[in-house]
């Protein structure tokens, strides 16, 4: 394998750390959305990391099959929002690198944006809504800035710590956390906080 390529055997590394930070984030995640949701996306991931982990040992070496047998683990255990536009966005990426067993990552950004343009339309919400969409939509850009691929980890980080920081301030405008109107300013949004919480993982 070269350093600058992705296989399952690296995909599967990162997401058992992704599982495990996950759960232990739970509480926080759902204290987040309490505020701001239904107070049970910290159940929500944790189902879904459960179920993730797993299938993690018998994902096929094919990149595409391999996102897409992870998508079916989230969709088996959630009907949450947040789990069902995890699993779109997981599909979309599927599709590109469908019959591939290594890809480089610098193919990473346009994995992100057909993630992102699948989950908008899946969800008919729009970037700028401060949404998880916007975080993922900031990371896949931020690894397209990055130039280098012994950086992108590190430029990955920083375009999610930006997003929370840039969206953070604003007023929420998609999903229950709308209802909140002006009191959701200065507030994270729980989806984009859990976002954060798998890139610091890895």
């Amino acid at each position: 394998m070269k350093p600058d390529t992705l296989t399952v055997h690296t995909l599967r590394s990162g997401l058992e750390k992704i599982c495990t930070a996950l759960e232990e984030a739970a509480d926080e995640l759902n204290r987040a959305d309490a505020v701001l949701g239904d107070g049970d996306l910290g159940v929500t991931v944790v189902r879904g990391a459960r179920s993730l982990r797993m299938v993690l040992p018998e994902l096929p070496e094919d990149l595409g099959m391999a996102l897409m047998k992870c998508a079916q683990a989230f969709t088996q255990v959630s009907g949450s929002t947040f789990g069902t536009l995890l699993a779109t966005g997981l599909m979309a990426s599927s599709r590109r690198v469908r019959g591939q067993k290594e890809m480089l990552l610098s193919e990473l950004p346009a994995l992100f944006a057909d993630a992102v343009d699948a989950m908008c339309k899946r969800s008919h919400t729009e970037l700028g809504d401060k949404t998880v969409l916007d975080v993922l939509d900031r990371l896949g850009k931020a690894l397209a800035e990055a130039g280098d691929s012994n950086n992108l980890l590190e430029a990955g980080k920083r375009g999610v710590d930006r997003a929370l920081e840039d969206f953070r301030p604003r007023i929420s405008k998609s999903g229950r956390a709308r209802i909140f109107g002006q009191k959701s300013a200065g507030l994270d949004d729980p989806g984009m906080l859990a976002v954060k919480k798998m890139m610091d993982a890895l």
